[in-house]
């Protein structure tokens, strides 16, 4: 590595960034701060507009520093000491999920004792009350006056968390998708209509969901790069459709994909019936989100471009994605993530919270290997269908758009343009002026 060859391992992340990834936030930075006696307080720069910089800094001590991922950094107590007051107004997000991890007021008071820590200390007492973790906010004022020190409790945050949001110390990645729910919910609700209600005929409702098939085929496997156009989705959708017989058609990705999206609309459209009888949407995806996802690919296993194992369900190891600095959760916290996204779901009343928050954590938690575009935009159907929204179509044409916005949500945890873009265009849908539309041959 570049920076054990450089400081002789003499070196660790500032404090700050220690924390964001012991929270489980491994955006890629734009700036890279290193701490080493031996730094010299520039900049290196790197591509696509990041660097790393070489701050000239004493270490902690070596008790207070770990390595994880091959990467020197502050311990999680050391980390929440010594991180800048501005990280918690900056990343309230990181802050309380790396708070929610301690399990007692001991992992933070040697260091607090020792040092004559008082300001941090009343920060952090601040800080855990905020999270509803009192027993060790109360510890560390009542050890610090014990030991003479005059100390002040602060809380540090511009908000008091949800007194309903129970975080659990087990789990950074929970913990981190509970966080984001909460920050996220009340944007999106003042951004869309009020939900206009499942119609008392549903009928008129899965008619219109058929009707709309096509076009959101084509919008949703162009956005993902497929080669597809009305025709193809309209012949493997139809009984002209034969892998066996039709070699192109037998061996082509395209085809294969436009055959797997057909297959996985008839099962959702199966789950929205179950939705519109009253089934909770929630609930509902969680047991029939698996099927989606097998019908999708069945296609491509079928004619051996897939294996069989590739049906398995959520992946078994680290994915990334092209062109974004997000990096998904580690399979072990995403298979903590998925319980907690489908939780939320089943708890939340509001339909337009349900969609945009559904489909966004869904392609942040990142579970399968490919097929998350697709499978958060049927999941986003879904909700949005409990509340009797119509099916909303995300238009290829606005897929820089599309993609930005939820860029700016997974890196800067800022979810207003991604609810103001599902939020214009389901309120098209809802007055009929759809904004996908099929491109003219």
């Amino acid at each position: 590595m570049y920076l054990n060859h450089k400081y002789k391992n003499n070196w660790c992340l500032s404090p700050d960034q220690s924390l964001l990834a012991h929270a489980g936030n491994w955006t890629v930075p734009s700036q890279l701060i290193i701490k080493s006696p031996k730094g010299n307080n520039t900049p290196t720069p790197l591509p696509h507009y990041t660097s790393l910089f070489h701050l000239k800094s004493n270490l902690p001590d070596t008790q207070q520093q770990e390595i994880i991922k091959g990467i020197k950094m502050y311990n999680l107590a050391a980390a929440i000491i010594y991180c800048s007051a501005g990280l918690y107004t900056k990343n309230p997000i990181d802050v309380r999920t790396a708070l929610s991890l301690i399990k007692d007021a001991s992992q933070l008071l040697p260091t607090l004792l020792e040092n004559g820590h008082t300001t941090i200390a009343g920060r952090l007492a601040g800080a855990f009350r905020n999270i509803n973790r009192d027993k060790i906010a109360n510890q560390i004022m009542a050890a610090m006056k014990q030991a003479g020190y005059d100390i002040r409790e602060h809380d540090p945050f511009e908000n008091q968390l949800d007194g309903n949001i129970l975080l659990n110390p087990q789990s950074a990645a929970v913990n981190r998708i509970k966080l984001i729910w909460q920050q996220m919910r009340e944007t999106i609700i003042a951004d869309f209509l009020p939900a206009p209600g499942i119609a008392i005929d549903k009928n008129v409702y899965l008619n219109e969901v058929n009707e709309v098939y096509i076009m959101d085929a084509y919008h949703s496997l162009s956005i993902e790069r497929y080669k597809v156009n009305a025709q193809l989705i309209e012949r493997v959708s139809s009984g002209l459709w034969d892998k066996n017989a039709n070699t192109e058609d037998g061996k082509h990705k395209d085809a294969m994909a436009a055959r797997g999206y057909y297959q996985a609309f008839g099962v959702v459209k199966q789950s929205i019936v179950k939705v519109l009888n009253g089934e909770n949407a929630g609930t509902t995806a969680d047991i029939n989100h698996g099927e989606w996802y097998r019908q999708l690919f069945d296609p491509s296993v079928a004619t051996g471009i897939l294996k069989v194992s590739d049906l398995a369900g959520y992946r078994n190891s680290q994915v990334y994605i092209g062109g974004s600095k997000h990096v998904p959760l580690s399979v072990d916290a995403m298979r903590d993530a998925m319980p907690t996204l489908f939780e939320l779901l089943e708890n939340e009343p509001e339909a337009s919270v349900r969609a945009v928050l559904g489909h966004f954590i869904f392609v942040y938690i990142h579970p399968y290997m490919d097929g998350n575009g697709r499978m958060g935009r049927f999941l986003m159907n879904v909700m949005l269908a409990s509340g009797g929204y119509p099916w909303t179509v995300i238009p290829v044409q606005k897929r820089t758009e599309y993609m930005d916005a939820l860029e700016q949500a997974s890196v800067k945890f800022d979810i207003a343009a991604f609810s103001k873009f599902m939020a214009y265009l389901v309120s098209e849908a809802v007055n009929g002026r759809p904004v996908a539309k099929l491109p003219e041959v």
